[in-house]
């Protein structure tokens, strides 16, 4: 049985890990404040670049725009996989990671080659014990990162699918519905969906300067800004399940807090109970 000592050593060193928990937890509650700031302030021009798009997705056949290819036969898959570079935020690695395997599974079940680009350190690692080869790695993606690191993710795919290296771009990433609801997904960035407009409502619409050359400008800023804010999400869904991890060991602590103070309490109870009845076993002797 631990004597008095050893609990309040234990007591003591759960206290200071609660205080560690704790701060960690106001870090995260003020960094995902700020990125969920972000993320809903990109959203409303993001949604209206995505909606341009589709109102000129009918013209997209007259366009041979490299951007708009649509391979026949699937070869080779970019898979980017965003993870962090920190742990202590709960299933979010792991879940994303879980995803991003069988994924990688299905592709190679068809005979389709992955080549994967793993975001966070986290990822790297997962990737280099399970033997999976990684084209590329990047470690300095944070939450101070934006446009100018998704502008190089974008020219880098858009080169690697213009010139017919890969047949497609998908990103595993968390995907930021609200504050309370965050869920890893597989989104696609390459073939570009299009979709035909069967309403007559833009045959009567002028183009200035034509259809061609706003689609040849338009679509590589609408791949930049679904990038950014595919970013933008998964670093405010790190920081959210982080802060809820950090709570739950913060009330864990809390919790085994008060358990072990009442086994010390029982413990130095037992010691006192002991003590006098020593002296009381004494005094009576003396009296003998």
């Amino acid at each position: 049985m631990a004597t008095p000592r050893e609990i309040k050593k234990r007591i003591n060193s759960v206290k200071n890990t609660r205080k560690i928990t704790r701060t960690m937890e106001m870090v995260s509650t003020a960094k995902s404040k700020k990125l969920s700031d972000r993320v809903n302030a990109s959203k409303p021009f993001s949604e209206k670049i995505q909606e341009l798009t589709s109102s000129l997705s009918d013209l997209s056949s007259q366009i041979s725009s490299p951007y708009l290819r649509k391979p026949e036969v699937v070869h080779k898959i970019a898979m980017l996989v965003v993870t962090a570079n920190r742990g202590l935020c709960g299933g979010y690695n792991s879940n994303i990671l879980r995803l991003a395997r069988s994924r990688i599974i299905e592709y190679q079940a068809k005979g389709v080659e992955c080549d994967v680009y793993a975001v966070g350190k986290k990822g790297i690692s997962f990737f280099k014990f399970t033997k999976q080869k990684i084209v590329q790695g990047f470690t300095n993606i944070n939450e101070a990162a934006g446009y100018k690191e998704a502008e190089y993710f974008a020219d880098l795919f858009m080169d690697l699918y213009a010139n017919q290296a890969i047949d497609g771009l998908e990103v595993i990433s968390t995907v930021y519905q609200s504050s309370s609801h965050q869920k890893p997904e597989i989104i696609k960035i390459f073939p570009i969906e299009t979709k035909e407009n069967t309403s007559k409502s833009m045959e009567n619409v002028i183009y200035e300067p034509n259809p061609k050359e706003i689609l040849e400008s338009l679509l590589p800023f609408t791949i930049k800004t679904s990038l950014y804010r595919i970013l933008l999400e998964a670093l405010c869904s790190e920081q959210i399940a982080r802060r809820i991890a950090m709570k739950s060991a913060t009330d864990a602590a809390g919790e085994m807090i008060k358990i072990l103070t009442r086994g010390y309490n029982r413990v130095r109870q037992a010691k006192i109970t002991q003590e006098i009845s020593e002296i009381v076993a004494g005094a009576d002797s003396l009296k003998k």
